[in-house]
């Protein structure tokens, strides 16, 4: 008998639902570590890898502090990295919390990130990926978060 033909329909599914899982946990992974990695770019202000993240149609939601804004074209992205990047220069990163949720459409990125300079800059972040592109930020100025942790 042919191997191929030893495959029962059941025996059949089970392996296709295990590669879509095992895609799923890769992809999310993947959508952690360049959450991750943006997180990190945003602290060294390397606002060439901040940019090189976002998808052509991106929004960066900044709510709270000088920067407080919506920011919806590639442009206006960058000049506000550029903006923010000049004003605290390098960041330390203290990153808590980092969860993701995907599914074969995207994934949605969370952490409590504290940056730490000149001052502390306390944020909750959102991160959303679709096809690895980050196309929704949300940057939460949450003052709580300093009060944690001995920030």
């Amino acid at each position: 008998m042919n191997p191929v033909q030893r495959f029962t329909p059941t025996l059949t599914a089970a392996f296709v639902l295990a590669a879509v899982f095992a895609t799923q946990s890769a992809r999310a992974e993947s959508m952690t570590d360049a959450a991750r990695a943006h997180i990190e770019a945003v602290a060294s202000g390397n606002v060439d890898v901040i940019t090189a993240s976002y998808g052509p149609d991106a929004v960066l939601e900044w709510v709270g502090g000088p920067l407080d804004g919506r920011y919806a074209a590639p442009d206006a992205i960058k000049t506000v990295w550029t903006k923010f990047a000049k004003a605290n220069g390098p960041l330390m990163a203290d990153i808590d919390h980092l969860q993701e949720a995907a599914n074969p459409k995207g994934a949605t990125v969370t952490a409590d990130v504290v940056f730490k300079g000149k001052a502390a800059i306390p944020v909750r972040y959102v991160l959303t990926y679709r096809d690895g592109k980050l196309v929704d930020e949300i940057w939460q100025i949450a003052p709580k978060l300093a009060s944690k942790g001995g920030y």
